[in-house]
């Protein structure tokens, strides 16, 4: 079943950004393909749309939102309320499609009943996720070796990657054996309809011309 205001992102992904509108009560979901033991980031922040001005605003703090993350056998990784502004972050354990959901905290901006948010969203996935400064300074590494960090990063990131499209690669083998193996059975199937529907209809005229003695 598919989700109402999803957008769908094909293939895998590694920065994603964008804006979008919701209402008071809407909520709007974005699938990503992700592979596992991939850590995720996502930063937000929301603007109100002010009648005033003609133009959207930042929100005030009250303005909450919520995240949920849904993993692709539908367990739940996150679900937690955030402020107007704010980053969420989580790690994939099973490769495959993400769900992940934004909806207003709307019991919190009530008094804005009828109005839109603006949200701006920005989805890092695996090295990207990465701030390599606050590395650097943390473990008081050289250009050099953060480079070298850098580098494996990405190394591990590609065989993650390459990994998860083999496991898309074999589960659309399975799908193609099944499919084939359905249409197999399906047309010996068909087959034996028509041979039984074929014999009965030969019994069925040889009554019929020995009841009328015409044989």
């Amino acid at each position: 079943m598919l989700i109402k205001g999803t957008v769908f992102f094909h293939g895998t992904v590694n920065v994603q950004a964008l804006y979008f509108h919701i209402g008071e009560t809407e909520r709007k979901c974005f699938i990503e393909e992700i592979p596992d033991e991939t850590m995720v980031i996502g930063n937000y922040k929301t603007q109100l749309f002010d009648k005033n001005v003609n133009d959207y605003l930042p929100s005030s703090p009250g303005v909450g939102m919520h995240v949920e993350v849904k993993d692709p056998d539908g367990k739940l990784l996150l679900s937690k309320v955030y402020s107007s502004e704010g980053r969420f972050t989580f790690t994939s354990h099973t490769p495959g499609e993400h769900v992940i959901c934004l909806y207003s905290n709307s019991t919190k901006w009530s008094m804005f009943a009828g109005g839109k948010l603006r949200v701006h969203l920005d989805i890092q996935v695996g090295e990207h996720a990465n701030d390599y400064q606050t590395i650097a300074e943390k473990d008081k590494l050289t250009e050099l070796q953060l480079r070298v960090r850098q580098l494996l990063d990405q190394v591990e990131q590609i065989t993650k990657e390459q990994n998860y499209q083999r496991y898309r690669e074999e589960r659309f083998r399975q799908t193609s054996e099944s499919t084939n193996q359905r249409v197999l059975w399906w047309s010996i199937a068909q087959t034996l309809i028509l041979t039984l529907t074929g014999f009965w209809q030969m019994r069925h005229l040889k009554g019929f011309f020995e009841a009328k003695k015409l044989v």
